[in-house]
């Protein structure tokens, strides 16, 4: 019985003369989410809890405490979201254009840390409800994105 070990981008397999294959890592969008995916989602989640937060800012004491923790947050998420991107491309072999989208909305979130710490609110809460649009549109992208790669195609 001879084994031979073969790598692709997104599998090992390890085959031996049985022809038994045995997957050792996850399909994206076949049971468990991808870092993408997940960076996406909790970004998206902390855009929507400082749109929360910020309700609360003008009818509890506790407001502001909160929503300074989600901008903490929504910052780390933003960073965690352009390291998936440059991981799905570099080492993954995916596209760059992410890495475009990622680095364009970690800059909007900085942008709009700084219009937070200004107390600029005509300018922080529409771009905040931008970013959150967007953070929206990057997460059905990649949710779509990863599921159609794996469905079958017909062909005319």
């Amino acid at each position: 019985m001879t084994r031979r070990t073969t790598t692709t981008p997104t599998t090992l397999q390890t085959t031996t003369s049985h022809q038994t294959a045995i997957r050792t890592t996850a399909v994206p969008g076949r049971g468990r989410p991808t870092f993408s995916q997940v960076a996406v989602a909790l970004q998206t989640l902390a855009i929507f809890f400082q749109a929360a937060t910020a309700g609360l800012l003008l009818s509890s004491s506790y407001g502001e405490v909160l929503h300074g923790v989600g901008a903490r947050v929504m910052y780390g998420a933003s960073m965690l979201y352009l390291l998936a991107a440059i991981l799905a491309w570099r080492p993954g072999g995916g596209k760059p254009r992410p890495i475009l989208y990622a680095s364009g909305f970690l800059a909007l979130a900085s942008v709009q840390v700084v219009l937070g710490i200004a107390h600029k609110p005509t300018l922080h809460v529409p771009l905040g409800v931008l970013m959150f649009g967007l953070s929206v549109w990057a997460l059905c992208h990649v949710l779509s994105r990863t599921s159609d790669s794996h469905s079958p195609r017909r062909s005319s």
